[in-house]
């Protein structure tokens, strides 16, 4: 059976060399690209894949939001994160919005094949170098797991938005809602973050990864 493959990375040359691998294998596929998450969603729809290698700080939608999205529409696709982010919370984060794999990007290669067919058979895997003691510990010692799981899924979409430099407009536009909605769910996410301008909230979204420094 031919494992049916959608690869999602904002890197073209990312894109590029995961297709390689990936196509040098006589059981995968890639069926579809995309360059941020919410194309990962569309296409997700589109081609209905086996397994989607998301990465995670991507522009528009990140990896996590378009993973928990793509679970929701697409019950039979699982998700493989491949990211750089190597703590416990966005590992966990990850495997909350229903992520089954995840692989560091500096392990990529041999890893990526063994997670597309390990979570497949629907197995959860995790790369060498994450250890299930290391969620479990984050897990037991931690009483909120991210200031972000305070965030409405709306409210995590325009703060990712805003931090990008989009206007209320653009925003509006891409959520299809008014801007006067957008200032309204900013105003209230920033009070729940306790942040008080746009600098400080560039900062917590790279730290979060919702954003990269690119």
């Amino acid at each position: 059976m031919t494992i049916k493959v959608l690869l999602a990375d904002d890197h073209a040359v990312v894109r590029d060399g995961l297709s390689l691998v990936l196509q040098s294998q006589t059981d995968m596929q890639v069926v579809g690209v995309a360059a941020d998450g919410r194309e990962a969603l569309h296409q997700a729809v589109q081609h209905e894949p086996d397994v989607v290698v998301m990465d995670i700080a991507m522009p528009v939608l990140n990896g996590i939001e378009a993973t928990e999205q793509i679970r929701d529409r697409c019950a039979d696709t699982e998700v493989v994160i491949l990211s750089v982010h190597s703590s416990a919370e966005h590992v966990f984060r990850a495997l909350r919005a229903g992520a089954l794999g995840y692989v560091l990007k500096e392990s990529a290669g041999a890893e990526v094949i063994d997670a597309v067919r390990a979570v497949h058979a629907g197995k959860r895997y995790l790369g060498t170098k994450i250890s299930d003691t290391l969620i479990e510990d984050y897990i037991r010692q931690r009483h909120t797991v991210s200031p972000l799981e305070d965030l409405s899924p709306r409210e995590r979409q325009i703060l990712q938005l805003v931090v990008e430099g989009r206007t209320s407009a653009e925003v509006a536009e891409i959520l299809a809602i008014s801007p006067k909605s957008v200032d309204t769910y900013r105003s209230r996410m920033m009070q729940k973050l306790g942040i008080g301008d746009l600098p400080s909230l560039v900062k917590f979204a790279i730290q979060h990864g919702l954003t990269s420094l690119e």
